[in-house]
């Protein structure tokens, strides 16, 4: 089984992992290195084919057990469902869920009305993020929403005439 991870110093033999949708207990048994990945086998799995029913599941940790993250850095989770709001006081909507790109992830923003809003999580549109309000304040940097912005003047106006 191969496990790719930021964090390869919290894998120990004798950890306790969840595997698949079921989270799955198991203990790690053993782990080496290879090249970028770790090889791993399972207590209670001996074979290719009894691990085999894990090949291409996600490997869980209990969140007790994840690291924490350097001032500033959140993990994806801590980040969904919180309400985007502007620097200006605009609400924008909530998080609903971050695209993984080459350059930097993109937040999926959708307001209660409306498209939904892309915005790049990158330090000049982050601004603040406050877990314990369950808000996060960004700066909308030229073109990011200006067309949004434009059809909902635009629904605003055909409602408004008819």
């Amino acid at each position: 089984m191969d496990i790719l991870t930021d964090f390869p110093e919290r894998l120990r033999r004798g950890a306790e992992l969840y595997l698949g949708e079921t989270h799955q207990p198991v203990r790690l048994a053993s782990l080496r290195p290879n090249n970028k990945t770790l090889l791993v086998s399972l207590s209670g799995y001996s074979t290719p084919e009894a691990i085999g029913v894990f090949r291409n599941q996600i490997v869980y940790v209990l969140a007790a057990d994840r690291p924490a993250l350097p001032e500033g850095e959140y993990y994806h989770h801590q980040l969904i469902g919180l309400r985007v709001v502007t620097d200006d006081g605009r609400q924008l909507g909530m998080v609903r869920e971050i695209l993984e790109t080459g350059a930097n992830d993109v937040l999926v923003v959708r307001p209660s009305m409306g498209e939904e809003i892309l915005l790049p999580a990158i330090d000049p549109v982050i601004l603040q993020v406050n877990l314990e309000q369950g808000v996060m304040q960004v700066h909308l940097l030229p073109g990011l929403i200006d067309q949004v912005d434009e059809e909902r003047d635009d629904d605003a106006q055909a409602k408004s005439e008819g």
